[in-house]
């Protein structure tokens, strides 16, 4: 073998030994967009393909960290169809508003494309189920980001419970707290980049402001519903794989709008009782008031054990043992684990290993629902149940009307099943 057909197969197994870029789209190209991106392009191999924005200045921007980080410029969509249709990719990433979820997530599974989706699962529970549906028929990898199951303190705080020294659990609290800052909620021009008919889709189109545009959606009600669905569902999350739970048998909600009446239409306070197997999970939010009684348990999981009480949050885990002088022990996370790269490096790797991602839509259906479940008694004022294996509120005609949202026209709900 001369030096130049050595070099050749050398430069030949190494090309072999070496996987192919995974090649990924983005369809919701705003702030948390970035931030998987970002994350993926952290964890190496991959490259991003396409983008896909109802907002030209959302599309604009991402496009620019492609161009630095790779040096040529995706291909821009306005609509996921036509950027799917368009194929050469391997994966989506689906980083919009929770009533954008469903659609895109089907048709992606119906490709057969690796999905990395945000949390929540759907906007509704009856899309949930419908997503749940093609994701088996397809076989697609797929993860939904609840980034909390990739923290070792949860991790650590789980294992350290089950292994039985706190005791039996007895009730687990969940709060985040934190003062929201609504923005301009008066009716206004969208801005000239955005395609606000677009942006709505299913949802019901209402007139745009600022309050209920890019990144403050969340509290609005027709597309984040709430902060309970939007950021307590990482907890909720957390605390059902932490104690192995599946789904609530009733649940409770109590709450309101006080301190932003007429600027949000989700509570600003809330409530809910969640009536699990083993024990109940108790969820609190207050979006406002003064400084924080003790600001280091204002976000986090506590659980009242029979022996002693463990608290957990995303960097550490603390155990209050019972008794006046008992010392407290704090496991601090150091140096501090960065969820969300851990989370979409996961995915990758399971794409290129074609194997099934931990966090799958049917365990994300269950958490989803949950939160979701948490709304739907807020709203009828009153205490329901829910039959888990038949997906339904039973002896709730209203209630059980709230499992789905209907679309708004042309769009079309994907669940075709009966009430």
């Amino acid at each position: 073998m001369n030096r130049r057909t050595f070099l050749a197969a050398g430069a030949l197994s190494a090309s072999a030994a070496q996987p192919a870029a995974v090649r990924v789209g983005i369809i919701g190209c705003g702030w948390w967009g970035g931030v998987n991106l970002r994350a993926a392009y952290q964890e190496g191999g991959v490259t991003c393909v396409s983008l896909c924005d109802a907002d030209s200045k959302m599309l604009d921007d991402m496009a620019a960290i492609v161009e630095k980080q790779e040096g040529r410029r995706p291909r821009l969509f306005k609509h996921y169809e036509e950027m799917l249709d368009a194929g050469g990719l391997d994966a989506v990433i689906l980083a919009t508003p929770p009533h954008w979820h469903a659609l895109p997530f089907i048709a992606a599974c119906r490709r057969k494309l690796a999905i990395y989706s945000e949390k929540p699962l759907a906007y509704d529970i009856r899309e949930g189920r419908a997503m749940v549906d093609a994701w088996k028929k397809a076989g697609n990898v797929v993860q939904v980001g609840f980034q909390r199951r990739q923290s070792p303190a949860f991790a650590a705080a789980g294992d350290y419970i089950r292994g039985g020294a706190p005791g039996r659990v007895v009730q687990v609290d969940v709060n985040i707290h934190y003062t929201a800052v609504p923005l301009d909620n008066t009716p206004q021009a969208p801005p000239p980049t955005l395609d606000w008919d677009l942006w709505c889709g299913p949802a019901p189109k209402l007139p745009y402001s600022p309050n209920v545009g890019h990144r403050a959606w969340r509290l609005e009600e027709t597309t984040g519903n709430g902060h309970l669905v939007d950021w307590g569902i990482h907890l909720i999350d957390a605390t059902r794989v932490m104690l192995g739970l599946g789904m609530p048998k009733k649940v409770t909600a109590a709450g309101g709008i006080y301190h932003y009446k007429g600027r949000i239409t989700t509570p600003d306070t809330l409530t809910a009782h969640f009536e699990f197997d083993p024990c109940p999970v108790v969820w609190r939010h207050r979006l406002w008031g003064a400084v924080e009684r003790d600001p280091e348990f204002s976000n986090g999981v506590t659980v009242f054990c029979e022996k002693e009480t463990v608290f957990v949050t995303d960097q550490r885990w603390i155990v209050l043992p019972k008794g006046k002088d008992a010392q407290r022990r704090v496991e601090e996370i150091k140096p501090p684990a960065d969820l969300s790269r851990k989370h979409v490096g996961e995915f990758l790797e399971c794409v290129r290993a074609s194997r099934p991602a931990p966090c799958t839509p049917e365990d994300a259906f269950r958490s989803t629902a949950t939160v979701q479940l948490g709304m739907i008694a807020w709203k009828a004022g009153r205490t329901i149940e829910w039959d888990e294996r038949g997906e339904r509120i039973p002896n709730d005609a209203a209630a059980n009307a709230m499992l789905k949202r209907e679309y708004r026209a042309p769009y079309r709900h994907p669940w075709s099943g009966r009430a």
